[in-house]
């Protein structure tokens, strides 16, 4: 049906290219390039092996607009699912601009000296792409993306209003590590250690990093201590969800992870901003995440579950007054690596990636310019979830968290 380009081979880009290959009725072809080619190749073998399809493979430095306009231009896919990092998230987008083709992430932009993870920067674009007759599709995640497409569907089938939403993500597994991140080590701690934010009556309010938490008992995991923290999709819920009065995302760490964070923040290794050693400049948090373990190394060591969902509460679609309901989805890290050869924290984030870029492709969703998973019909996303290895449900609570 569809020929698409995938750039980035970590973990999430290996659950991607797995599921594409998995269903050729939508992905007719698939190529996957890299800056390292070489586990561009990797992923292709384990794709092979896996399901008989076979992956081009290309190397490319996705910073380089003119190199990446060139290799577009070359594969000619119908759609460039970025998967790479964050922080080349607009020069891939002129790419596309530049080779006319639709673009799909999963996460928003992030300038490389600053931690904003804020989505202006590629809303910017809307008028480009709307005038060149391209889509954009941004965060087609799980937190962004599956998060997003899970309150919208409530907002569709439960609720007439959101009033307030809670976003909770727990990560149960245990990767046996002292210290290790489960994505790319240099966002995870860019993202942990900026200040949290929630928004509340028409505006973000600001908090100290991991200064607010909780406790919360996780179906399937148990008890966990989880923290408030930023996380883009509040800003485009906060968009498209006018109404809501309070929005706030909690995710869980473990106490080694804190004790750990803490003594790396305490000297220094978390910077993001340049430091002097032997005559050159170093940026620390490069250099912690060259020496901590590579998060796609950690799938066959990882047991456990994740657990992540929404909590909303608004006016009922039945008119029967205030309801409060719980959607979520539990995934076990081994069935992922066994399907995949991915722990589950790249797997879910992988599989949202082949559903959003399916709905492009099949023309379930379609438009001109940029878009956020809220403005689209989450039926047929949420249809894929249950059928592609993210099975949800909902349940009515007695009413919101009471913190």
């Amino acid at each position: 049906m569809g020929k698409v380009l995938v750039i980035g081979a970590g973990g999430v880009g290996s659950v991607a290219v797995h599921k594409m290959a998995m269903n050729a009725d939508i992905f007719s072809e698939i190529v996957l390039a890299s800056r390292t080619v070489s586990k561009c190749d990797a992923i292709a073998a384990s794709v092979k092996q896996r399901t008989g399809v076979t992956v081009p493979t290309h190397a490319i430095d996705a910073d380089d607009v003119a190199a990446t306009t060139a290799l577009i231009n070359e594969v000619k896919p119908d759609l460039v699912v970025n998967l790479a990092l964050p922080y080349q998230d607009l020069s891939i987008m002129d790419a596309c601009l530049n080779a006319g083709v639709h673009y799909m992430d999963t996460a928003n932009y992030e300038p490389k000296d600053v931690a904003k993870f804020e989505y202006h920067w590629q809303w910017a674009y809307q008028d480009k792409f709307k005038n060149a007759g391209l889509m954009a599709l941004l965060g087609s995640g799980f937190d962004p993306g599956v998060t997003s497409v899970f309150a919208m569907w409530l907002k569709k089938h439960k609720l007439k209003t959101i009033r307030l939403l809670d976003i909770l993500d727990c990560n149960g597994g245990d990767h046996g590590q002292a210290f290790a991140t489960n994505f790319n080590p240099e966002i995870n701690i860019r993202e942990v250690t900026a200040p949290a934010r929630h928004w509340e009556n028409g505006e973000f309010v600001e908090t100290p990093a991991m200064g607010v938490k909780q406790t919360f008992d996780f179906e399937q995991v148990g008890e966990k201590t989880m923290y408030m923290m930023y996380h883009e999709e509040l800003e485009s819920l906060a968009r498209f969800v006018p109404e809501m009065e309070r929005a706030r995302f909690w995710m869980t760490f473990g106490e080694e992870y804190i004790k750990h964070l803490t003594v790396l923040q305490n000297v220094g290794m978390t910077r993001i901003d340049p430091v002097m050693y032997e005559g050159r400049e170093i940026i620390p948090l490069q250099f912690l995440k060259a020496v901590l373990p590579e998060p796609s190394s950690l799938g066959e060591t990882t047991k456990g579950k994740t657990n992540i969902g929404d909590i909303a509460t608004g006016e009922a679609l039945n008119g029967s007054g205030e309801k409060t309901f719980y959607i979520k989805n539990i995934c076990d890290h081994e069935k992922a690596y066994e399907e995949t050869g991915n722990q589950a924290v790249s797997y879910t984030t992988g599989v949202p990636a082949m559903i959003g870029a399916a709905m492009i492709l099949t023309g379930k969703w379609k438009g001109e310019g940029v878009f956020n998973m809220e403005q689209f019909d989450p039926d047929p996303f949420m249809e894929m979830l249950n059928e592609h290895g993210l099975p949800w449900t909902v349940e009515e609570l007695d009413g919101p968290l009471p913190f």
